[in-house]
């Protein structure tokens, strides 16, 4: 284990055992919280819950599943108590893992496996089945987050499932069209303080109209929140049979920020060829070569759509912003980037990720280049001549220029990069500097798509640091800031490693979140799988 602030050192790790294979194997899931040996001291404040989403079953039938996005969603939690430490998992009860269990087989189309025809049926009864179209997902492994007083598992549809986080039960599937004119909503809300929740999802109307609808949920009093949903501004497509794949959006104290890529969801196929021919989410998918993306504003308060500032900038691929907020008269965005219009998520199927390390740095070579890129987006434009730049901004060199049209084009400060190493599944400190103007980001290092470093970025200096052990695989860190912290990084991260080998080959990791160095760990006898997002839950 080491600790480095040079980018160009901490990109040469390698491995040649390839012991990343076993975060994507299928596990089984526990009956009861197993206890875990601590090594280190775990800092007497922090008490409560670490819940993880990710993928836990990634076979179905002797068949394997094709996409790291498609295995079975399990729920993890590692519990700390008193100095002690257990951990646990459950698969979520899905409609799509109860059936896929139940009848040997996947029969509800994944985001890159295709539901497989029942062999006991006959070929028009399944000829039937396939033009009626294929049943959406309700996959919940991509994140888990609170509303209002209950805790949700989410993927992109629009399903979400209620889930216990003490026992990790499965309780309720909830379907979000009852409640909003959405067709999906992202992994990756925004929350006030006040508990007010904020996303958004593609919407399909009359006429195979097509919008973008940020939505909001109220804080827990009366009732449901759920129930008391809104859509509280519309955004346009710019293209209007072909909306934008949409991950996650950005919140400033007055603003939402919306990025529109080039990465598109052709309705045509989703609607037709695709539920007609037993295609996947991904076959969907394509890539416009010549629109670049898009920026959109809209006020937050009141809620409405700034159609006149136009902000357009060169193609890439965006799934995570890491934070968004207001400078005098300017919008600061900081977002994880791959250059160009090519859809990362073609590189990230299991026959890829589960090659010998030679072969994952060839097919890596063939993606797009990661960065962590700052744009800024001016917000008085119209007093403005053409052809200047209107960023005056002293600590970036980040620009916009208006042209004659009235859009204006933007380019990036680059914050972060490396060859082939990704700062991605970003965090901050969210309670204290969301929409805020900001000093630090926490992120798992991808090298060749292999999650192998936490890497802690500090997004003024613009220098970097990173932990990581050989052999280790960890996972999104999470910030819990210390109580009464008078400074943003006086906290800890929690990141989930898995160590193939090992005595005991997984561990939930506690660093300081200032030098990340280790606290301590809190190690298990079982291999856990790779995880995606999740939530804290702190108790007193």
């Amino acid at each position: 284990m080491y600790l480095c602030a040079s980018i160009v050192s901490i990109s040469s790790l390698q491995h040649p055992a390839a012991g990343y294979r076993k975060i994507f194997e299928t596990v089984e899931e526990l009956e009861e919280p197993i206890p875990a040996t601590v090594l280190g001291l775990i800092p007497s404040w922090l008490k409560g819950s670490v819940l993880r989403m990710g993928p836990g079953l990634f076979k179905v039938g002797g068949e394997p599943l094709n996409h790291l996005f498609d295995g079975q969603a399990m729920i993890h939690k590692f519990d700390l108590q008193n100095g002690g430490v257990t951990y646990h998992r459950r698969f979520i009860r899905t409609d799509a893992y109860v059936r896929a269990v139940t009848e040997n087989r996947v029969v509800i189309t994944e985001f890159g496996t295709a539901a497989y025809p029942d062999p006991c049926r006959n070929i028009f009864s399944r000829f039937f089945t396939y033009f009626r179209g294929i049943e959406v997902t309700d996959n919940c492994m991509v994140n888990i987050y609170p509303v209002g007083e209950d805790f949700y598992a989410v993927t992109e549809t629009n399903f979400i499932t209620k889930v216990d986080p003490d026992s990790l039960e499965t309780l309720e599937k909830v379907d979000l069209c009852k409640y909003l004119s959405v067709n999906g909503v992202t992994a990756h809300p925004h929350t006030d303080p006040d508990g007010t929740v904020y996303n958004i999802g593609n919407c399909f109307g009359k006429n195979m109209s097509l919008a973008y609808n940020i939505v909001k949920i109220p804080p827990a009093q009366e009732g449901e929140p759920l129930e008391k949903s809104q859509v509280v501004v519309q955004l346009p497509s710019s293209e209007r049979l072909k909306p934008s794949y949409v991950h996650s959006f950005g919140m400033t104290e007055n603003h939402f920020v919306f990025v529109e890529q080039p990465v598109k969801i052709n309705l045509l196929k989703f609607l037709s060829a695709w539920s007609f021919r037993g295609a996947t989410y991904m076959d969907c998918f394509e890539s416009n070569q010549s629109m670049g993306t898009w920026f959109h504003l809209a006020s937050k308060d009141p809620a409405g759509y700034m159609s006149s500032h136009k902000f357009r900038t060169s193609a890439f691929n965006i799934f995570h912003h890491i934070n968004a907020y207001e400078d005098d008269s300017f919008i600061v965005v900081d977002l994880c980037t791959w250059k160009g219009f090519d859809f990362v998520y073609n590189y990230l199927y299991l026959a890829n990720l589960k090659q010998e390390w030679e072969e994952v740095k060839k097919a890596a070579l063939r993606a797009p280049q990661p960065e962590v890129r700052r744009y800024v987006l001016p917000l008085d434009i119209h007093k403005e001549e053409p052809g200047k730049n209107l960023v005056s901004l002293s600590y970036t060199t980040a620009t916009a220029v208006l042209h004659t049209d009235g859009t204006v084009w933007l380019e990036p400060e680059v914050l972060f990069s490396g060859p082939r190493l990704a700062f991605e599944f970003p965090q901050i400190n969210y309670s204290r500097c969301s929409g805020k103007k900001y000093s630090f980001a926490y992120g798992l290092g991808l090298n060749h798509f292999i999650p192998d470093r936490i890497v802690k970025l500090d997004v003024q200096s613009r220098e970097s640091r990173a932990w990581r052990e050989d052999g280790c695989y960890p996972s999104e860190p999470l910030f819990v800031p210390t109580p009464g912290a008078r400074d943003e990084d006086d906290g800890v991260l929690l990141s989930i490693v898995v160590k193939p080998g090992a005595e005991r080959p997984a561990f939930l990791l506690l660093l300081d979140a200032v030098e990340l160095t280790e606290l301590a760990r809190a190690e298990v006898d079982a291999v856990i799988p790779v995880t995606l997002h999740g939530s804290t839950v702190t108790k007193p």
